[in-house]
């Protein structure tokens, strides 16, 4: 496993992260996770991925069962956790949102359905234009020299917006945003590449990255069809199944057929290829990957090794079969 520093902060992470959306709580049991985190523990992965609408909060609960029965030292492991969309089916007003009593309910309750004491990484799920940009700031700040936080960032939040909380942050010598968490994918570029990055770059702020498979597309396994196994076959996922291939499905499908071709040709898995990407990005200091078993968390882990070994005419070749995705030339 290789560790790296979450930007200018002094917190190493582990390059790859372990995610929780679809897998604990909801497909998987108490069993089956602890498998699942033991194996991760094991290969090094010492972040865990979650959020309070993960499975209604039981993707929280369970990772706070799995990690108390494992034992597993609280100096050791990181767990960022997320607050927006509320951990009830439908939430009311105050139970969803930037907030500043939701954001304290949040916290609480994230602690108490992890069994932790404190959390590593609280970020906030999406902006809200509704809260004051000083709300939010002044929340997680309290938050953060009550104890309870560490560090605090933002997920899916427009790239102006976090530029603007740094400004406002440093200028209020208030505790600003340490972290980033962004969509990222071969197939999914142009945010990452046009925004956050160059934010990070300027702030000092640590990026991490999600859906290294474009929600399993870069997999080949659903170029006909989604097969009954898939977390996309799952009813409550058939909105996400029909965005995944954007307003052009056949030109998306031809560049997975040929990446999936370049892979082939490469001898190695479409799916440490994409991951392994994502892992030689600039800036990028944690991938955030799902799976639901150990062997999958295995294989994950193995594109480090790809991240390291492949040549970079070999990276070159994957990125054309995207050409159109692309964004730009890195920085």
């Amino acid at each position: 496993m290789e560790y790296r520093r979450m930007g200018a902060s002094g917190l190493p992470l582990s390059a790859l992260a372990l995610g929780t959306w679809t897998t604990l709580g909801a497909r998987l049991g108490h069993g089956e996770a602890r498998e699942l985190v033991a194996r991760a523990w094991d290969l090094g992965v010492h972040l865990f991925d979650t959020a309070e609408s993960y499975a209604c909060g039981e993707a929280e609960k369970v990772l706070g069962d799995v990690l108390a029965d494992l034992r597993l030292p609280r100096d050791g492991f990181c767990v960022v956790s997320k607050a927006f969309h509320g951990s009830v089916p439908e939430p009311r007003p105050t139970q969803r949102g930037l907030s500043r009593k939701h954001l304290i309910d949040a916290c609480h309750a994230t602690l108490r359905r992890l069994r932790l004491d404190y959390l590593d990484l609280f970020l906030c799920h999406r902006d809200d234009p509704e809260v004051p940009l000083e709300e939010i700031l002044l929340t997680m700040d309290l938050l953060v020299r009550q104890g309870k936080v560490l560090y605090w960032g933002t997920s899916g939040w427009p790239a102006t917006r976090v530029g603007e909380a740094c400004r406002m942050a440093r200028s209020r010598g208030l505790v600003g945003p340490s972290l980033v968490q962004e969509r990222y994918s071969l197939l999914d570029r142009r945010a990452v590449e046009l925004e956050a990055m160059p934010l990070a770059t300027e702030h000092g702020i640590g990026l991490t990255t999600h859906s290294p498979l474009a929600g399993g597309l870069l997999s080949g396994r659903h170029l006909d069809g989604i097969p009954a196994d898939s977390r996309l076959a799952h009813p409550d996922h058939a909105r996400l199944a029909a965005s995944l291939w954007g307003e052009q499905p056949e030109r998306r499908r031809e560049q997975v057929r040929a990446f999936v071709r370049c892979a082939a040709e490469l001898g190695h898995s479409p799916v440490q290829l994409a991951i392994a990407w994502c892992l030689r990005q600039p800036r990028v200091c944690s991938v955030v990957v799902g799976a639901a078993t150990p062997a999958q968390v295995e294989h994950a882990v193995g594109a480090l090794a790809l991240s390291r070994d492949l040549g970079e005419q070999a990276f070159e070749r994957l990125q054309g079969c995207f050409a159109e995705a692309g964004a730009c030339k890195q920085a």
